[in-house]
């Protein structure tokens, strides 16, 4: 390792350890991480239009008779070769519950999915994405049975917190209790549990805990994952009196996982995930030396409110003001995920007189709420819905535009600065799974659907409303990934031509190669008037159509992507 990389990598040891580790240690942690650092060039990500990721259970379609993981595979080339560059397969390592998300064992796959040999197939045709979950683990997995027993390597990596820890002011993303009690054969412990009993916060205060997960973090790699997304990161590092989240130690272990990526695989990408409010969403991009991506948590709920009211100056002044991201960095866009739809995020974006209405309705199209505790009460934390069914309708009432709106709000998501992400029932506009909810219990089930491939098949069917909008989004992700202007880098200016319109310029150094991004947010026909100057007439390039920039028409939940005369 060169001499620049190690004092990189002891400099944040230091600050993550207040220096109390011996430079043997650090010096052997260099040398593990040099012992694996990639000799053979791999598929790298790419920063471009092109890329567009696909969120995915890997077991979300299933044949009989073949692994999920190869099912999956078969039918990304099949129908999403396309339009997809990049899969991120959610946990696929065995589990106890959350759907992957509290392992059991970090460096196997699911035999119910499959084994390694069809991750490393996937990546021949599809750049990678994996999760490391690194707040936590199962309660029955490998090293918590080792924590139990009193047995190395694992009897040191849970979090127990002394008598005299203050919890006082920990923030807490769920209404379950912080500390789990286990017997252990040193009598009873109480762990810390963010999130639930069955998920166990790893102690990242025990140096050793560090190297294993970068030892997960570099297997992965290795088996050809090039883009790694840091699960519940935020909570990571434990302070008596303090949150629990977003700790200067925290921040620091991030920079160390990117500092580790950037040595022994560069090119490959680091996405923290992080549900928060946005001002504190972005100190994740750090000084350029966090992560590569964050995802734009805020986006989901803000969509959702500009399409049910039909006034988009929430989401238009919040897109005024995101800043452009530093070079090598950038935002993951998308609408929906495995996850509920986030409401901290709107917090210091939208008052709660608007927030809570909109839940509201959002109930009334079969969402159910999961609360988080503050304080003495409970408060939406998340909105479990398909958004498609979130789109049903307005704040009016279900209506005849669901298609329509659902169309448009995939199309602002591909629309905007960074990289978009679909969620796999979003290729379909999938409604909410209640047979599922009602199975589980589970909120988050209603938007956690699977199906049999012949099931799946007989929904794509010609003609079908599933068929259509995989057809569409199809078409418009094409054109996206074939136009420089919607690359990362492009830049990216609000246009606030009203409260019924959402609007912005993807600016190129040659406004002839520039996109005009407008959307009709209300289910009315409007007309609208682009500032003087901006462009003469112009094509819509979803339908080919000539536009008069001075009077332009548009239907409800329209959609135009404007270029000048100079390209037609």
């Amino acid at each position: 390792m060169d001499i620049r990389t190690k004092s990189k990598i002891r400099n944040r040891l230091n600050r993550i350890y207040k220096k109390n580790l011996s430079e043997d240690w650090i010096n052997e942690l260099c040398d593990f991480i040099d012992e694996r650092k990639n000799k053979t060039p791999r598929k790298r990500p790419g920063w471009d239009e092109k890329q567009v990721f696909l969120i995915t259970y890997g077991d979300v379609i299933k044949r009989k008779g073949e692994a999920p993981l190869h099912t999956l595979h078969q039918f990304a080339t099949d129908k999403l070769k396309s339009m997809i560059s990049t899969i991120h397969i959610l946990p696929f390592f065995p589990y106890s519950s959350d759907d992957g998300f509290s392992v059991k064992d970090f460096y196997a796959v699911d035999p119910e999915l499959g084994h390694w040999d069809d991750i490393e197939s996937l990546e021949t045709d599809f750049i990678l994405m994996a999760d490391l979950v690194a707040n936590h683990a199962s309660s029955v997995g490998v090293w918590f049975k080792q924590f139990r027993e009193g047995k190395k390597p694992g009897r040191n990596y849970f979090f127990v917190p002394p008598d005299d820890f203050d919890t006082t002011h920990v923030i807490r993303p769920r209404s379950s209790p912080l500390l789990t009690e286990y017997s252990t054969v040193n009598g009873p412990k109480k762990v810390w549990t963010t999130f639930s009993a069955d998920q166990v916060d790893l102690d990242y205060s025990n140096p050793e805990l560090l190297k294993e997960m970068l030892s997960v973090f570099l297997f992965y790699m290795a088996k050809g994952i090039r883009v790694v997304r840091l699960d519940a990161i935020a909570f990571l590092w434990k302070a008596s009196g303090t949150a629990c989240m977003h700790e200067n130690e925290t921040h620091e272990v991030v920079s160390l996982f990117r500092d580790v990526m950037d040595y022994c695989y560069p090119g490959a990408l680091l996405l923290t995930e992080t549900n928060v409010p946005h001002r504190e969403n972005i100190t994740y991009f750090g000084l350029g030396d966090e992560a590569h991506l964050i995802y734009q948590f805020a986006l989901p709920p803000l969509i959702l409110h500009a399409l049910h009211t039909g006034n988009g100056s929430y989401f238009t002044n919040w897109a005024k003001e995101l800043s452009d991201p530093r070079r090598g960095t950038t935002y993951l866009n998308f609408t929906s995920s495995h996850d509920g739809i986030g409401v901290r995020p709107l917090e210091g974006i939208m008052p709660d007189e608007e927030k809570l209405p909109m839940i509201e309705k959002l109930k009334e199209f079969g969402a159910r709420v999961t609360t988080r505790q503050l304080g003495d009460t409970h408060v939406p934390y998340e909105i479990n819905v398909t958004f498609f069914d979130a789109l049903k309708g307005t704040r009016d009432g279900v209506d005849e535009y669901q298609l329509d709106r659902f169309l448009l709000s995939q199309t602002i998501m591909l629309s905007l600065q960074g990289v978009p992400a679909f969620y796999f029932l979003n290729l379909f506009g999938i409604p909410n799974d209640n047979e599922g909810l009602e199975k589980t219990g589970v909120n988050r089930s209603i938007n956690r659907r699977k199906f049999e491939l012949d099931e799946l098949t007989d929904l794509l069917q010609d003609n079908s409303q599933h068929a259509t909008i995989l057809a569409e989004l199809n078409q418009r992700t094409g054109i996206r990934r074939n136009t420089v202007a919607f690359s990362p880098e492009t830049q990216q200016l609000v246009i606030d031509l009203g409260n019924e319109f959402f609007c912005l310029l993807r600016k190129t150094d040659r406004m002839e190669e520039s996109v005009v991004c407008l959307f009709n947010l209300t289910n009315k026909k409007q007309e609208v008037v682009l500032p003087a100057g901006l462009m003469e007439f112009c094509r819509d390039m979803l339908t080919w159509d000539l536009l008069n920039p001075e009077c332009i028409e548009m239907k409800p939940y329209q959609s135009l992507w404007l270029r000048t005369r100079f390209m037609i």
